[in-house]
């Protein structure tokens, strides 16, 4: 039998966020139609909130707030030092949400729009993103003090089986992951489900 060879022709290169999406199993542990799906992604932005890129701050250094905002609908808030010269780098598809914040990219990749902004030493940077591909060009806004991102992420719910939304229980929320080793630090995550009035059902980890 002859043997097949292939050439560059036939190869073909997926974006990061086209991976995520043919393949979400691979950065979430779960497939789109998995009902943990919903509490996993917050999961997964809890713990890169805990475990940021190494270049970015100290595992267990950050303050972050994750807040549920719709039944696919949540916002996180990370009290991140950014130290731009004058303008921040933008990452995947010319977004502002770049490498650093990969897990977050993923989380993108599953969405309809994301809200990304990013603020240092008074002046603050937002863009609206098509999952994670650039709606806007990056705009300015007066940030609150202090250095920060936040990214506000509405799932796709055409990708989702239908009735997807985040749970009321979030008992099953994991800050850490299964290979964190690092030692307690000054780090906290606070979730808020605000689908019912402004800070209904905190919970502290």
């Amino acid at each position: 039998m002859a043997q097949h060879e292939y050439d560059a022709a036939e190869i073909t290169v997926l974006e990061f966020d086209e991976v995520v999406l043919k393949r979400p199993g691979m950065y979430f542990g779960v497939g789109l139609d998995d009902p943990g799906l919903p509490v996993t992604l917050l999961s997964v932005a809890a713990q890169h909130a805990l475990h940021p890129a190494a270049h970015v701050a100290e595992d267990h250094s950050l303050t972050s707030v994750i807040e549920i905002l719709g039944d696919l609908r949540f916002a996180v808030t990370i009290n991140q030092r950014h130290t731009w010269p004058d303008s921040p780098p933008l990452g995947y598809h010319g977004s502002l949400i770049g490498p650093e914040w990969w897990s977050l990219a993923a989380i993108a990749a599953l969405c309809g729009t994301t809200t990304a902004e990013m603020w240092c030493d008074g002046r603050g940077f937002g863009q609206e993103l098509a999952g994670l591909r650039p709606r806007t060009a990056v705009w300015r806004f007066e940030p609150p003090p202090g250095s920060g991102t936040r990214v506000t992420f509405t799932l796709d719910a055409r990708r989702l089986p239908p009735g997807t939304a985040f749970p009321a229980d979030l008992g099953g929320l994991t800050v850490h992951g299964p290979y964190c080793d690092a030692a307690d630090g000054p780090g906290t995550v606070a979730v808020h489900d605000s689908r019912n009035g402004p800070g209904i059902g905190a919970s502290f980890f």
